[in-house]
């Protein structure tokens, strides 16, 4: 018999982030599954580039990205493409991670096609549709789709159940970015900026809730924590988004203490951020990684679906006002004990196991019995 084929779709640079540990694990059993990664490109290079620190290559390229392009755009050539190549390969099973509009297709994409659709990362919300826009809509619509939920934490999964997902299609699998994020530290334990004596105050900021004066609320906020503490530098991880790089560069560029990078790679970013004191985002991924390696998180943004780091003391919402970034960033950086109270926090996200889980679980609905991994809680 032919081994069951398992489609894993990938559009963005957190989705190939957070899918890789996945697709690392199917291929581990090769003598059970056949596995083909999918990229729509929604993201291409960033993409391509989050791939590669893991030793891995699309095996098809929709190529959708197009300078300027709307969401419908995005949507309708991602959920045409999709549809085509899962006639043409007819995949068993189809899995996917996050809230990107590439996963929104290839779970609409897969249930046209009557084909099982795993939603890794499943189960988190905040209370408005369109907060952030369009990643709630998103993950919500692919949560009516989904064959299996592998959310990663237990508050995300009693989001689940209150939406009437049955028990039976929930699996509590902590998020593959921890795994993600634990192998790539361990791939490449050298540091970066280590030659620098300054603490490195982090910022990255991309979401669309944020762009125009949210956004230069927040630089014009870092520059003044960098103004204020003579002995940090801070270092601004740039979308590749014009509107985000103009906004930035028109409040930071110049100053004698910022440094504006390109996005690095997934591996050195890793290391940037273990050698970070201080991190300012509105990044759900950052949310998830800073705290597993005890870096506090001030998150940009009035809402988060991830409050599990907030509750636990390892993050703090600001939003996008000046003055409570300033207020809040001033505290960690001058106040020893609140800095220790938020580094010392364990991680709430994961233990670098969650692949494993979702292996076993898809491969159980595909008829193969594969090792099954410690619950994770």
């Amino acid at each position: 018999m032919a081994k069951p084929k398992i489609a894993c779709v990938v559009g963005t640079r957190p989705d190939a982030i957070k899918s890789a540990p996945v697709v690392l694990e199917l291929q581990r059993f090769d003598s059970d599954f056949e596995t083909v990664l999918v990229s729509t490109g929604q993201h291409r290079e960033m993409l391509d580039q989050a791939l590669s620190a893991f030793g891995l290559a699309a095996d098809h390229e929709l190529a959708i990205m197009q300078h300027g392009q709307s969401l419908a755009e995005i949507t309708t050539k991602a959920l045409g493409g999709l549809d085509r190549l899962f006639a043409d390969i007819a995949p068993d099973y189809v899995v996917a991670q996050g809230d990107t509009t590439s996963t929104f297709c290839a779970s609409l994409a897969a249930f046209y096609r009557r084909i099982p659709f795993g939603h890794v990362e499943a189960g988190l919300r905040t209370p408005r549709i369109d907060n952030p826009f369009p990643e709630e809509f998103n993950r919500r619509a692919t949560g009516m789709i989904a064959t299996h939920h592998f959310p990663p934490t237990a508050w995300a999964a009693e989001n689940l159940r209150r939406e009437g997902v049955p028990e039976d299609r929930i699996l509590v699998t902590g998020n593959t970015g921890i795994d993600a994020v634990l192998q790539m530290a361990e791939r490449h334990p050298e540091g970066w900026f280590a030659d620098r004596p300054e603490r490195v105050v982090l910022l990255t900021t991309h979401r669309r809730d944020n762009w125009g004066e949210p956004q230069r609320q927040i630089a014009l906020a870092a520059r003044e924590l960098a103004d204020r503490h003579e002995d940090t530098l801070l270092v601004v991880a740039m979308h590749r988004n014009p509107q985000v790089r103009e906004t930035l560069r028109g409040v930071l560029e110049g100053h004698p203490r910022t440094m504006l990078i390109e996005p690095p790679e997934y591996e050195r970013f890793v290391k940037l951020m273990q050698r970070s004191t201080l991190i300012l985002t509105d990044s759900g991924g950052v949310q998830e990684e800073a705290p597993a390696f005890g870096v506090p998180v001030l998150v940009l943004r009035e809402t988060t679906e991830r409050p599990e780091g907030v509750e636990a003391g390892a993050a703090k919402l600001v939003g996008t006002d000046y003055t409570a970034i300033v207020t809040e960033g001033t505290r960690l950086l001058s106040d020893p004990a609140a800095h220790r109270a938020m580094s010392q926090v364990s991680s709430p996200y994961g233990d670098g196991r969650a692949s494993a889980r979702i292996r076993h679980v898809i491969g159980r609905a595909l008829g193969v019995e594969t090792p099954e991994a410690p619950p994770w809680t």
